[in-house]
């Protein structure tokens, strides 16, 4: 690359390779946090906080019940303004595994995975305290040097206070382009934005809020020139990503943690190849569920359910899938029935399949604390709860009351939420919802459990551990738990799996949305660069709650939203209690005859769906992508939110409310890219494009995915390249 130098001198070892730091060869940059003399005389390093804290962002550790803003002071939090110098209690967690500090010249390095992939540790005592990578789909390649030739192109900046808590600063050349960072409100261009990796109970959050459901601790950097990187933080922690400076990328986090870099490589499709060889692809999701999903809390009876599937099937609009929220349960205890309102899940289970209609069930981690109720009574057999420090088991409010929380770090509590799980598909559940797993815990200020309890986790992942070591993936070892109970259950299907919480690498496991939404313009517009984020952290499978979870549609807000919704790697349409219906035919004909079309269009696209998964699946490339992929070198298509790519299929939506697809003027890649449809035009549709060479194959008309076979007929819209026209094959 013409703005990287020659890289500098290095020193071998058996285990790693130490960096030699020759500052005119390389672009090193040294964040200086402050720094204050501590008792004794030591030096500490501390960052201040330069904001009052978010309300997602507090803690109630501090006396008489002050809020500390802890993720806005991670290196040092008893220096913080805004919280009057009161560290949490959380920060006594950093103090496992302390080491001396560490400075660049002490950084050791070396080749993993495969070429162009390096590890970066900022001393040898910090490869050698840090934890087992739970992003890795196989831990053990993290840890074994690759053979190679190839050094880095890009040199990390570690440095490690005494405490403990690391910081590592990259510098990249002025022009390049920062995404990623999993699940984030705001821009797709994440220049200029801070994110903490802390998993968070969301309801409601905006474009400026810092911790969603999801924790990446990722960034995907194109670089002025097209060329990409990846920059993975490998730590479970809480852990800052601070792109607020131009063209630098920034992570702390209270302990040491190795930092992977992926490239540069051609492309960020490359990127993204290489990333899945590390923490796998997303799991090959069963046809059916490409389709289009119902969803509300909830559809509170049998009758209710079949009422809104039949009424689908009378109205002719595609949906294959409707899901059964918390009220299902008998008193919100999980893998019961609520013997009035669903006596015989079974018998509706089958009339929803006999007219092609598979049921996804919620299940919670919140277990209700209850002698007698039979989940309860096995697990506290088999001693499987989270414990708080004293070794009792800890007890937190959820939807059912006082409840129990399954310590899915351990082997045996995996092994017996999988038998669980196993027996409860038996009634013919087609797939899972595992919900409020950050997990959320009603009535405390930091919307979870407390950092001190005890996780019995098992060696190959990290121990025996406080809860801020495990928080970011306990929603994703539920997610692994309930997909092995299902893969029990019936070893010849594909499972699915929903989660809310996850950690990068989650999509091996379960698909995703981007939470609980709001029903609005500024959300409908998120939910697009949301998508895509997740996309390029490693997430396919994602999608927004068409029409927004809480509050009220509006009809053209609605449709609007469907019409894109519709062509999301994920499509569900979901929305709160309290809130006026939400299914297609509830805002009048006009919006009705919209999501029609909408999602007619996405069952004549699944083919090409399908297809797209497959290459997921295969080589990790997002289903959706930015249309700067067509196109990296081009910088004005890099923050382009309103279009998205389904490989050559250029989707170009509205999200104002006085304006149609139509009447933009889309920045389309160069090249030739030929509008077509399927005489479905309309206002409220987004706009189709083909790239010119491109053939694209779409299927039959239909109303849901059993009714196609492998015998059908497939058309073929062909985009030309020589005069710029497409046809139809037949």
């Amino acid at each position: 690359m013409g703005w990287s130098p020659r890289p500098p001198p290095i020193t071998r070892s058996t285990a790693s390779l130490r960096l030699v730091p020759h500052f005119s060869h390389f672009r090193f940059s040294f964040h200086r946090a402050q720094e204050s003399r501590g008792g004794g005389g030591s030096r500490r390093r501390t960052l201040r906080c330069s904001s009052a804290p978010d309300p997602l962002e507090t803690r109630d550790d501090g006396p008489n019940g002050r809020a500390h803003c802890l993720t806005h002071c991670l290196l040092d939090a008893s220096n913080c303004r805004c919280c009057g110098g009161t560290a949490p209690a959380a920060a006594a967690g950093a103090a496992e595994g302390r080491m001396a500090a560490a400075t660049a010249a002490d950084m050791v390095w070396v080749r993993v995975l495969e070429d162009g992939v390096f590890r970066f540790d900022a001393s040898e005592a910090a490869r050698a305290a840090a934890g087992p990578s739970l992003s890795f789909a196989d831990p053990r390649r993290r840890e074994a040097p690759h053979d190679g030739a190839d050094m880095p192109a890009v040199v990390p900046v570690c440095e490690v206070a005494a405490g403990g808590s690391q910081k590592v600063v990259i510098k990249l050349p002025p022009g390049t382009s920062f995404y990623g960072t999993g699940e984030a409100s705001g821009p797709l261009e994440r220049t200029g934005k801070r994110v903490f990796t802390w998993n968070t109970d969301a309801w409601g959050f905006g474009p400026g809020t810092t911790s969603l459901y999801q924790s990446h601790p990722w960034v995907l950097a194109v670089l002025p020139d097209g060329k990409a990187l990846g920059v993975l933080a490998d730590t479970t922690r809480r852990c800052e990503i601070d792109l607020r400076q131009e063209s630098t990328i920034k992570f702390s986090a209270l302990s040491a943690y190795p930092v992977i870099t992926f490239g540069p490589f051609n492309t960020p499709a490359d990127v993204m190849t290489s990333l899945s060889h590390a923490i796998g692809t997303v799991s090959m999701p069963p046809k059916w569920s490409l389709g289009y999903h119902q969803c509300r809390w909830s559809y509170d009876s049998s009758e209710k359910v079949l009422k809104v599937v039949r009424t689908f099937r009378e109205k002719d609009i595609p949906c294959d899938v409707v899901w059964m929220d918390i009220d299902y349960m008998d008193g919100f205890r999980c893998f019961t029935f609520d013997s009035i309102r669903f006596p015989d899940p079974i018998s509706m289970v089958d009339d929803l399949h006999s007219i092609g209609c598979k049921a996804i069930w919620m299940l919670d981690p919140g277990i209700k604390k209850e002698e007698g109720y039979f989940v309860y009574d096995s697990g506290s057999k088999s001693d499987v709860w989270i414990q708080k420090a004293d070794g009792s088991p800890f007890v937190g409010e959820v939807w059912p009351g006082d409840c129990v929380f399954p310590d899915y770090t351990s082997e045996k509590t995996r092994a017996w939420w999988a038998s669980l799980v196993k027996d409860f598909i038996s009634i013919g559940v087609d797939g899972i919802w595992n919900d409020m797993n950050e997990p959320a815990v009603f009535k405390t200020t930091t919307k979870t459990m407390p950092e001190s309890n005890i996780h019995r986790g098992d060696a190959d992942i990290g121990g025996v551990q406080n809860h801020s070591y495990y928080h970011n993936v306990y929603g994703m070892l539920m997610a692994r738990s309930t997909y092995k109970g299902m893969e029990m259950g019936n070893a010849a299907k594909r499972p699915f799996v929903l989660t809310r919480a996850g950690f990068i690498g989650s999509q091996r496991y379960a698909a995703t949305w981007t939470g609980d939404n709001l029903s609005n313009w500024e959300h409908l517009h998120m939910s697009l660069p949301m998508v895509l984020q997740l996309g390029l952290s490693g997430q396919p499978l994602s999608g927004p709650d068409i029409g927004g979870f809480a509050g009220n549609a509006t009809p053209k807000l609605f449709g609007r939203w469907m019409g894109v919704g519709a062509l999301f790697p994920f499509s569900r349409g979901h929305t709160e209690t309290g809130s006026i219906d939400h299914e297609p035919w509830s805002f009048g004909k006009e919006c009705e005859e919209v999501c029609r079309l909408a999602l007619l269009r996405r069952y004549r696209l699944l083919p090409h769906i399908y297809t797209l998964f497959y290459h997921s699946h295969t080589k990790g490339i997002p289903v959706a992508t930015p249309v700067f992929f067509a196109d990296t070198q081009d910088p004005e298509l890099r923050k382009v939110e309103t279009s998205f790519l389904l490989g050559p299929l250029l989707v170009c939506a509205s999200t104002l409310p006085n304006k149609g697809a139509h009447e933009y003027a889309h920045k389309l890649p160069k090249g030739i890219w030929l509008s077509f449809d399927f005489a479905d035009s309309h206002p409220d549709l987004p706009v189709l494009y083909l790239q010119g060479g491109a053939i694209l194959p779409v299927g039959l008309p239909i109303k849901h995915v059993s009714e196609a076979s492998l015998e059908d007929d497939l058309s073929l819209i062909i985009a030309l390249n020589e005069n710029g026209i497409y046809l139809v094959i037949f």
